[in-house]
């Protein structure tokens, strides 16, 4: 299985920040569209991701001006990611090493989706399920 089977089942719509944003204004995207991570683009070149993460993290530091300033200031620079060709175990493997749940899909250096620890773990559970059906109806055969 690779990440190009998720993406042809969620689809390739990915919300989006530019650097300058402000943090409020990515809080707000985040909230709006009920996601947990970002990707940080300049036209569709993924510079950063920013995630919930992150945001609790920074803020914990200092709050004064905190949702004014640039996302830019609190992005993770120049994330890991992955292609629509690489294996779900692949991108499984960058994520629980990394520590961080979402991986932007770039192909030729542009952001064309992005997938979730849940949307991959989703796709093992489904893989596993038509694998023990495969193996009840072989058996019963």
């Amino acid at each position: 299985m690779f990440v190009e089977s998720i993406l042809s089942g969620k689809g390739n719509t990915v919300v989006t920040a530019s650097p300058d944003m402000t943090i409020g204004e990515v809080i707000a995207e985040l909230a709006r569209h009920n996601i947990g991570a970002i990707p940080v683009c300049e036209g569709s070149k993924v510079t950063g991701i920013v995630s919930e993460r992150d945001i609790v993290r920074h803020l914990a530091g200092s709050a004064e001006g905190f949702r004014t300033r640039p996302v830019s200031d609190i992005m993770t620079a120049n994330p890991k990611t992955c292609t629509r060709q690489d294996t779900i175990e692949k991108a499984m493997d960058t994520m629980t090493r990394g520590r961080f749940r979402h991986l932007p899909v770039v192909e030729d250096g542009e952001l064309v989706g992005i997938i979730s620890i849940g949307d991959v773990v989703k796709r093992k559970l489904d893989e596993a399920e038509q694998e023990a059906g495969a193996l009840r109806e072989y058996i019963a055969s």
